[in-house]
């Protein structure tokens, strides 16, 4: 199945679908990513482009305690509906970028989550039909300043620094969203390890329960909450996200 990234190409972002090879990638540019993904004809090697966030979203939901053992970890109940936030669309950051914690001062946690790239706009989704609306997946973390996050009633703010919504590097199309493993490295060793089959709400949920009363529209982004094991970053970090057998994501930590 089609395996998509964006790229800075001839001084503007422009979508291209990967191409894996034993000599590297190669990105064959697009048309258009969600009306026409058919290859241009133009193309370039990926290691010659700068790499950008994989979709650039109106809107990026993110979901809260969808994972049991993350839940008890913070000492929270179980949510009955899922628990929603939006996080800034400026807080993206591309595959290779720095994340630059803002306050040193505060405790500031990695999360690692499997993202939904939405492909097909829609109000009031079926559960059943969830699935139709989905383009592709690819890894994200939630960047989280637990300080702010505690001591306001919104987790917006704690979650929208600039540089807190690490995406990509690609999107990935036709995966069992059931069956992936959730990983986060911390310079080299695990520090999660979860699989996307212990989500208290299954993707197919969550586009039904967030399409309800708000427009899904094509390019929005659900990021679908964190396992257990989320822990601080400092200064030097090196930060790596495995989804199944996605190219990882990988950030470096900068403090101010």
């Amino acid at each position: 199945m089609p395996v998509y990234g964006q790229f800075f190409f001839h001084d503007a972002p422009r979508h291209a679908e990967i191409e894996f090879s034993d000599d590297g990638e190669i990105a064959h540019f697009i048309e258009d990513l969600f009306r026409n993904p058919t290859r241009s004809g133009q193309s370039a090697r990926v290691e010659e482009l700068q790499i950008l966030p994989p979709v650039t979203p109106r809107k990026l939901f993110a979901i809260g305690l969808n994972y049991a053992a993350h839940a008890a970890e913070h000492g929270n109940e179980l949510p009955e509906n899922p628990l929603m936030w939006f996080k800034a669309p400026t807080a993206l950051l591309a595959h290779g970028g720095e994340i630059e914690i803002a306050f040193p001062e505060h405790k500031t946690d990695f999360e690692a989550e499997l993202a939904l790239v939405i492909g097909k706009g829609g109000k009031r989704i079926p559960e059943a039909d969830a699935h139709d609306h989905i383009l592709g997946v690819t890894p994200a973390q939630d960047i989280s300043d637990r300080v702010i996050q505690r001591g306001e009633s919104q987790w917006a703010r704690a979650k929208s620094l600039d540089t807190y919504a690490p995406l990509g590097p690609y999107i990935y199309t036709g995966l069992d969203l059931a069956n992936l493993s959730v990983q986060t490295l911390l310079n080299g060793e695990i520090r999660q390890d979860g699989h996307t089959r212990e989500m208290i709400f299954s993707p197919a949920r969550l586009i039904s329960f967030l399409s309800q009363a708000i427009t899904l529209e094509a390019g929005d982004v659900i990021m679908t909450g964190t396992p257990e094991g989320v822990g601080p970053l400092a200064d030097g970090d090196e930060l790596e996200t495995r989804i199944g057998e996605m190219k990882p994501l990988r950030n470096t930590i900068r403090s101010k």
